[in-house]
């Protein structure tokens, strides 16, 4: 579907009738098995998906599904625990709706996380990936159809999707904690079905360092409308066809357990310098 600008503004508009005169600095998309980042925002206001206009639901597993208003290391902040994801039915722009929204109130800067699957043959499952840029070869673009000018350009450039001193604050962040931080490409998949090992061969050879499901719609998206952007990834296990044995859900859910501190130590002192 084509949502309107004014849709747009009524789930702004609602939501802000809701938080008062609170206005978020800095929006957060928490990936699988990382939405206990949310259970931190002080002074919260927690407000379901479903209760925001025009909002789908979250069904993935580890999305609480809800929108968290409050402060986090010093900042404003709105955090989305769970998101929306193609493979659950929608479209990119149903994907990626609460990004423009989230800019409507204020947001300037999004951090973006998921867990994904290490195709690079060096890294291993624990390891924190900063992105540096990422590949979307599938289906359509969340700025598909007609343009809104109130957001962005028709033909935005896509050189520095991941802001660069973004990307420097957060080498420089995990390099004072003493965080081992790789950094990569991220490769977008369009699921729910987890890769072959043939499409995983694919994406090394193409430039890819990890496999997930998400984030790309929701970058194009917080880019076109002007925002900075800082993307981490949590290599929750190894991509298909690398080590012999399935993928599961619950791999990946075991592996954010595993490193909830290390994340949570990053993404907070990345919060504090922004």
């Amino acid at each position: 579907m084509q949502f309107t600008y004014a849709q747009y503004r009524e789930s702004a508009d609602d939501i802000r009738l809701k938080i008062g005169d609170f206005s978020p600095k800095v929006a957060m998309v928490l990936g699988s098995g990382l939405g206990y980042m949310g259970d931190l925002v002080e002074h919260a206001v927690i407000l379901p998906y479903a209760e925001i206009p025009h909002f789908r639901a979250s069904t993935a597993p580890g999305h609480k599904g809800q929108m968290v208003f409050g402060s986090l290391a010093g900042q404003p902040v709105a955090v989305m625990q769970g998101r929306m994801h193609h493979y659950e039915g929608y479209s990119y722009e149903e994907v990626a709706y609460a990004v423009r929204v989230l800019r409507l109130l204020g947001a300037d800067t999004l951090i973006v996380t998921n867990a994904a699957g290490a195709i690079n043959t060096d890294w291993q499952a624990g390891d924190l990936m900063l992105i540096t840029d990422h590949i979307k070869l599938f289906l359509d673009s969340p700025l598909r159809g007609e343009n809104l000018p109130e957001f962005g350009v028709r033909f935005p450039d896509s050189s520095s999707l991941y802001t660069p001193a973004l990307r420097d604050l957060a080498r420089q962040t995990a390099a004072e904690l003493g965080i081992p931080l790789r950094e990569g490409v991220y490769m977008y998949f369009p699921g729910p079905q987890y890769e072959t090992p043939a499409e995983i061969r694919f994406a090394r050879i193409a430039g890819g360092d990890v496999a997930g499901m998400s984030t790309a719609p929701e970058v194009i998206v917080a880019a076109h409308c002007g925002m900075q952007v800082l993307g981490l990834t949590l290599c929750s296990n190894m991509a298909a066809g690398i080590l012999d044995q399935p993928l599961t859900e619950q791999e990946v859910l075991d592996a954010a357990e595993a490193c909830k501190d290390k994340f949570s130590r990053l993404v907070l002192a990345c919060l504090k310098k922004l």
